[in-house]
């Protein structure tokens, strides 16, 4: 008997415990973690969720909803992500030549002072106009943005689009086509930091580049 009260007293301890630290009975939300938290810990924090804008759709595979996710957490903080993915991204992704780059340092330079921007939501649209393109140039190894099939150019929509090739990394798609080395314009940097509100991502095998990336880029989202 005396066990059972020693028991019953430690459990209602331990209860009365876990109500003063959480005093709704709510339960804890488990800690997210960021795909850019090999970085930083600080893209951990819970500002940052909201930028998992694709987390529900069906439709994406989890490569092509993490380079949403990503391409939303530079555009939410333009500034940390050059202090910490940036800075650290030639040697951690094994390729220290990269910031011998002259467009490497000019997107430092861009991101430092570029301001938060809106976040880009999925859209349908796009998605279908990104996947048609993938899919049809991937199997016969083609490159560009023209449209080689009537069901494709049927299904064109979009207002900026970037086409990445020989990436499947999320993170890798999305810094090769920022720094846009070889691109005078800039134009694919351009895309990704501009005020679009939609966008639709599709990642395909590539007969010649292995992968192949279309990302679609609207104003007006469904």
């Amino acid at each position: 008997m005396r066990i059972y009260l020693v028991f019953l007293f430690l459990l209602l301890c331990f209860q009365s415990s876990a109500q003063l630290k959480n005093p709704n009975n709510n339960p804890v939300p488990a800690k997210v973690m960021s795909p850019l938290s090999a970085y930083s810990v600080e893209w951990n924090q819970a500002q940052y969720v909201a930028c998992n804008t694709a987390k529900d759709i069906k439709y994406m595979t989890a490569k092509e909803k993490e380079v949403i996710y990503i391409l939303n957490l530079i555009r939410s903080n333009p500034s940390l992500f050059a202090k910490t993915v940036l800075a650290a991204y030639p040697e951690k992704g094994n390729q220290p030549w990269l910031s011998a780059l002259g467009n490497y340092k000019t997107l430092v330079d861009t991101l430092l002072v570029l301001p938060p921007l809106n976040l880009l939501k999925p859209d349908y649209r796009c998605y279908q106009s990104a996947y048609c393109h993938a899919q049809s140039c991937s199997k016969k190894g083609l490159m560009g943005h023209d449209r080689k099939t009537a069901e494709c150019e049927k299904k064109t929509y979009f207002n900026g689009e970037c086409i990445d090739y020989g990436f499947q990394d999320p993170l890798d798609i999305l810094l090769h086509l920022m720094i846009d080395e070889g691109v005078p314009s800039l134009g694919h940097r351009l895309i990704c930091i501009s005020s679009y509100n939609g966008i639709g991502v599709s990642i395909q095998n590539h007969k010649s580049y292995t992968y192949s990336t279309v990302l679609d880029f609207t104003f007006a989202r469904e």
